[in-house]
């Protein structure tokens, strides 16, 4: 495979300073692996400055600002991670990818001294250690899930899709769309290793995809795949105690002709103030008001996504953003967020085929 190269055929020469977005892509589906792009503080705008297809199918990705490394899951069988070094311009790969013990890396998150993924094939949590450079090195740890769910077609075992450690660094959550759960694994204070804990079951069938915290900290919203739902958690850091308290409809209305609708991924404002979903199928972006009762989010919009099958959403640093990484349509979409409502309006496009994932610096 070939490494760094600019996307308009140039090395990849910087273009000024500023922020940088990363985009993961499935290059089994034509993408170019994880593209580096310029942030334009001003509009938001993202102009592509190199990629790297050096890891098969990047499809999430984990920023390290403290020590400038870029994670990216190979989400494949078997899984493996690999590390970038970030530069002005793009990345450099910090070594040969290494096996993470499992298969079918969905996602990865930074706890510690540790990497952890999740691995959706084989339904499990590997743990990773890193050096003081930030290195991955093997053999992974594995935390194996065991159960299954009523949809024998995606729920015929486990399938862990999401890993994700709490605001307070002693927890992260698993979410397992297989057995309708989300996993609270207790972290190693001193290298971030992690044990289990608790499991938290929720309603059979929905299949559990993504979650996130509420910037406060006290709440926990889980995205459902299988039926367009969220359920609303709390959530005590001091016992690592999961509680869901209500669910409430993402796709009222579903989607059009009759298409199924797939919730897949769900972030919330730096303030607090808005929740939102994209939903693949219906192809669109859900906005949820929080300003009442963060345990109480009030479905506000339902925006189109700009494209096809919407598989991430993410917001940028300032709030004022959304991207919207549209899988099968093959672009980056941006949406400038109204500050009252929270409504995203449609303001540029970045072509990236088979996109997946997109993260900030």
């Amino acid at each position: 495979m070939s490494g760094a190269r600019g996307t308009d055929g140039t090395n990849g020469t910087d273009h000024g300073g500023g922020h940088r977005a990363y985009i993961g892509s499935f290059t089994s589906g034509g993408g170019r692996g994880v593209i580096t792009a310029a942030v334009d503080p001003s509009t938001g705008a993202l102009t592509a400055l190199a990629a790297t297809d050096v890891l098969t199918d990047p499809s999430y990705l984990a920023l390290d600002r403290r020590r400038g490394v870029l994670y990216a899951v190979s989400e494949t069988a078997p899984g493996a991670v690999g590390a970038f070094r970030t530069t002005g311009g793009g990345l450099a790969p910090l070594g040969a990818a290494v096996p993470v013990g499992g298969a079918g890396p969905t996602h990865l998150g930074l706890a510690g001294d540790r990497l952890l993924t999740a691995n959706y094939t084989s339904g499990d949590v590997s743990s990773l250690p890193l050096d003081a450079e930030g290195l991955p090195s093997g053999p992974a740890s594995i935390l194996a899930h065991e159960g299954s769910g009523p949809d024998p077609d995606r729920q015929e075992g486990p399938h862990a899709h999401q890993v994700l450690p709490d605001p307070t660094g002693r927890w992260a959550l698993a979410v397992d769309l297989g057995t309708d759960s989300v996993r609270v694994l207790a972290l190693d204070p001193a290298d971030g290793a992690p044990r289990p804990h608790a499991e938290v079951a929720l309603r059979a069938g929905t299949g559990p995809r993504h979650l996130t915290f509420h910037p406060a900290g006290g709440v926990v919203y889980v995205l459902h795949e299988l039926e367009p739902q969220l359920t609303v958690c709390r959530w005590e850091a001091t016992s690592g105690r999961l509680e869901p308290v209500r669910e409430l409809p993402v796709a009222p209305g579903g989607a059009p002709g009759g298409v199924r609708a797939y919730p897949s991924a769900i972030v919330a404002s730096p303030d607090g103030r808005f929740l939102w979903a994209a939903v693949r199928g219906a192809d669109t972006l859900v906005t949820f008001s929080l300003v009442d009762d963060p345990e109480e989010p009030r479905l506000t919009d339902t925006t189109a996504s700009g494209g096809t099958w919407p598989r991430d959403l993410a917001v940028d640093p300032s709030g004022r953003r959304l991207y919207a990484a549209n899988e099968r349509s093959g672009e980056v979409v941006w949406f400038d967020v109204d500050p009252d409502t929270g409504r995203p309006h449609r303001a540029g496009a970045l072509p990236a085929p088979a996109a997946t994932c997109v993260v900030f610096d």
